[in-house]
Formats: C-alpha cells, structure tokens, sequence
C-alpha cells in the first residue's frame, strides 16, 4: 500500500529548470519501481521516467539529456530534475509506483497514483 503526493510545478519560460518531488508513505517503498507520468491536454499519459529500487533508471528520449529521475528510499522520496524546459513539456506531471523488478513504460502497470502537478512553460 503506497499513497503519493507531488509537489513542486509551476510556472516557467523555457530553459528554466525545476524539481518536481513525490512523497510516498508505506514501509515498503524502497521495493517499488517509481514513475514519473505526464499528460498535456487531449493527449494520453505518457512516460517519462522510471527508477528501479536500487537506482537503475530508464527514460523517454524526448526527456533524456534534460531530466533526472532519482529517489531517496530513507525519505521515502522520489524526484524529478528537469532542466532546459520546453514548451511541449508542458503537462500534468504524476508520480506512480509499481511493485515489480523492471521499469514499465505502460500506465496500466502501475498501482498507485499522486493526485498529478502541474507544469507549464512558455516560449
């Protein structure tokens, strides 16, 4: 059982950076793989990026380069660096979390979900 809550969108221009964080609770964090969701208006949810419990991550290619994915298992903390923002990364970021080994890029994978935040930037 994991409950999530990110924190940390906001407003920004483009080539602004920003960390995202998902809080998760439950005594078995540190055995989910956790990640990072977005979703822009009339499109579907789409990956980003994916850690592993001991740290392997994984990420889509519009983001690689620009984004870093890391959690903090004795915090019970996973987040998001995003740096050189673009306009078309504009979206409602969610955390997920997934009891499993390897790193799914499907959403339906995933069991639990943060309530999402938002992200916009502008040109």
């Amino acid at each position: 059982q994991v409950h999530l809550v990110e924190s940390g969108g906001g407003l920004l221009q483009a080539g602004d950076s920003l960390r995202l964080s998902c809080a998760a609770s439950g005594r078995t964090f540190s055995r989910y793989v956790m990640g990072w969701f977005r979703q822009a208006p009339g499109k579907e949810r789409e990956f980003v990026a994916g850690i592993r419990s001991g740290g392997m991550t994984t990420y889509t290619n519009s983001v690689k380069g620009r984004f870093t994915i890391s959690r903090d298992n004795a915090k019970n903390t996973v987040y998001l660096q995003m740096n050189s923002l673009k306009p078309e990364d504009t979206a409602v970021y969610y955390c997920a979390a997934d009891y499993n080994l390897r790193i799914a890029s499907n959403p339906d994978d995933y069991d639990y979900w943060g309530q999402g935040t938002q992200v916009t930037v502008s040109s």
